[in-house]
């Protein structure tokens, strides 16, 4: 897969540092979560690609029949997308550590090519995901770190399934952290520091 299979945009960072990866929410673009990824991680290449399916002029990663009901076919066809793309990226920067972070359609698409990839990233931000089936992980999350953040009023990603998926990560050896807030779908402040503080204390590759 090819390093321009998305539309994206890159910020550097410190050369051999880690590379951040962010995946914006649906109906933003590529420009939405650049400055957050550079505020998170000061030294990190920051790349975030745009969403290639359109719902109603609205980008998103892969298409849906309904709110929190998927197209598992195309959900299929955008994971081995982004899972080359990232990998193309990596091949070609050969960071210290490998790390994501997506929000809401994003946070899905990271948490699926995670499944499908589970070596890929080092680490991965989880803010306010919605995975409303059984994950099918190719292989083992043992050692990676995972930070999911939600909103225990959330009326997009209920908590139940928050906290299902937090099962499922733990039962497949995730190192998962959960930082709950008590509003709805919005991120607010308390989420954006666990970020912070995780991102921050992910060591480099072999450190």
């Amino acid at each position: 897969m090819s390093k321009d299979a998305y539309i994206y945009k890159t910020l550097p960072g410190s050369p051999d540092g880690s590379l951040l990866f962010v995946f914006h929410g649906t109906g933003a673009d590529e420009s939405q979560l650049l400055s957050f990824g550079r505020d998170l991680a000061p030294q990190a290449t920051i790349v975030s690609p745009r969403g290639d399916v359109s719902e109603y002029g609205a980008a998103r990663f892969f298409r849906r029949t309904g709110e929190g009901v998927y197209d598992m076919d195309d959900l299929a066809r955008a994971t081995d997308k982004m899972v080359g793309f990232v990998k193309a990226h990596v091949e070609a920067a050969k960071p210290s550590s490998v790390l994501g972070l997506g929000y809401s359609n994003g946070a899905n698409i990271l948490a699926s090519a995670m499944f499908a990839a589970p070596s890929l990233f080092d680490a991965a931000v989880l803010m306010h995901p919605l995975i409303p089936f059984e994950p099918e992980v190719k292989g083992s999350l043992a050692g990676r770190r995972i930070l999911v953040t939600a909103g225990k009023r959330d009326p997009i990603c209920p908590p139940n399934l928050t906290a299902r998926l937090e099962a499922y990560l733990r039962a497949d050896g995730a190192d998962v952290t959960v930082e709950w807030h008590d509003g709805g779908h919005e991120v607010q402040s308390n989420e954006i520091e666990a970020a912070q503080r995780f991102l921050s204390a992910t060591p480099a590759e072999g450190a």
